[in-house]
Parts: structure tokens; sequence; C-alpha cells
């Protein structure tokens, strides 16, 4: 029996099996810490996904009707800009009589349709392109959040405060875990952080958009400097642990 959480194309991620992951993982997350706000987020994740998934479905079909229309378009740009040549030319038979147009007014024109014929057929031509890019940039900025979310619950667990000399204030926010507990709620955060680079990446794979794959970069980029604090944090934990179990005096043997 296949693992679901595995892509059918080892070459290529797919939605399915990234989905697989993040579902296993709020499972995880809400039989361990069921009262926690961490158990929050993958379902954000999974709501990214899914949309992801149905759009995926409705801009196949929009973007042949967008390709067909822009190409129209720069068809009609084409035959315009064709015929304001012939106009030119006509217009440039009688350049010799008393009151015919000059071969300068004649290159200006020249010139000036040129220039809007080209800026026409440019933006038709990446036109579908640039909406695409324009869905796919605001769902990449929701994940991008999602991230800094992450790291909002990981920000005040800090192994530091299992020791036994760890001195609070009034203003300390309370641990209430073991060291056990938060290595596992660390763990989960990196875990998310890793799921949201993945999901991110669902969005290269069918774009070769510079913008959009420098946005895929740069989340996962994030993501992965994000899960180096987190596993900073873990593997001060032993240390943590073994203070804890000696106590306050073990420091000055």
């Amino acid at each position: 029996m296949s693992d679901p959480t595995l892509p059918a194309d080892p070459q290529h991620l797919d939605a399915e099996s990234v989905r697989a992951t993040v579902v296993r993982l709020d499972a995880r997350i809400r039989a361990r810490f069921p009262a926690r706000n961490l158990t929050r987020l993958p379902g954000q994740l999974i709501e990214v996904i899914d949309h992801l998934a149905q759009r995926q479905d409705v801009w196949h079909t929009r973007r042949r009707w967008l390709v067909m229309t822009s190409r129209v378009g720069i068809g009609l740009v084409i035959v315009g800009f064709l015929y304001a040549l012939v106009l030119i030319a006509l217009q440039s038979s009688a350049a010799g009589e008393p009151h015919g147009w000059d071969w300068l007014t004649v290159f200006e024109s020249l010139v000036n349709d040129a220039v809007f014929a080209g800026i026409a057929i440019y933006f038709l031509w990446a036109l579908p392109e640039r909406l695409q890019r324009h869905g796919d940039l605001a769902t990449l900025q929701r994940l991008r959040s999602v991230a800094h979310v992450v790291d909002m619950h990981q920000l005040t667990k800090d192994p530091e405060r299992l020791r036994s000399d760890f001195s609070s204030t009034t203003a300390t926010v309370p641990l209430g875990m073991t060291a056990i507990e938060l290595a596992n709620y660390l763990d989960y955060c990196s875990e998310l952080l890793s799921m949201i680079g993945k999901t991110a990446a669902l969005f290269g794979e069918h774009t070769d958009d510079r913008t959009t794959l420098a946005t895929i970069a740069g989340i996962e980029d994030l993501t992965n400097n994000l899960s180096g604090k987190i596993w900073t944090k873990i593997s001060l934990l032993p240390a943590a642990v073994r203070r804890t179990a000696a106590g306050p005096s073990a420091e000055h043997l």
C-alpha cells in the first residue's frame, strides 16, 4: 500500500501528497496539544492547498480563453499598425505636392505608431501570465504571514526557562511544559515551517514566472532560517534538562 504523503511522481511535488502530510501533522498536534493555539495553523495550510488545487482547475480553462483573447487583440493591433503604414505610404506619395507631407512628419508618425503597437503587443502577450502572477503572489503573501505566526508561537518557548535556577519576573509568560513537551512543541513548529515551504513550492510547479519563483525562494529561505532558530533551541534542551535534574548546586561543582 502506497504512502499518501509521498508524491506519485518522485521528481515533482503534488498538492495531494502535501495536503496528506499536513493533515497527518494536524492530527499529531491535536493529539498532543489539544488546548494549544498551534492547532489552528495546519488548517490554514490546508485551506491554501485546497485553494491552490481549485484555482489551478479554474485557471487552466480561464487561461486558454485569456490566451485566445490576447492573441486576437495582438492580431487586431498588427492589422491596425499595417493599416497605419498604408495610410502613411499613401500620404508620403503626395510629398511632392505643394501641400504634401514632408518626410520628417512621415517618419515621426511611423515611429509613434510602431512604439504604441509594440507596447500594446507586449502588454497583451504578457496579460495571462501577469494575471496568474497577481493571484499567486497574493496567496504566497498569506503563506509568509503564516510562517511569521509560527515564529510567534515558538518565540517565548525558551529552553533556559527549564533550568532550576531560572528566575522569573512578573512579566514572565508561564511555560507550562515539561522538557519533552517543549521538544515536541518546537519540533511541530519546525515541521509546520517545512510544510509552509513545501506549500509555497507547489506554486513553482506550474509557472516559470521569475517574480513568482523569486517569491517562493524567499519564503523557503525564511522558513529555513526560522527552523534553524528552533533547532538551536531543541539542541539546548538536553543541557537544560541536566541542569534541572542536578539542581542549582550542580553548576558549582
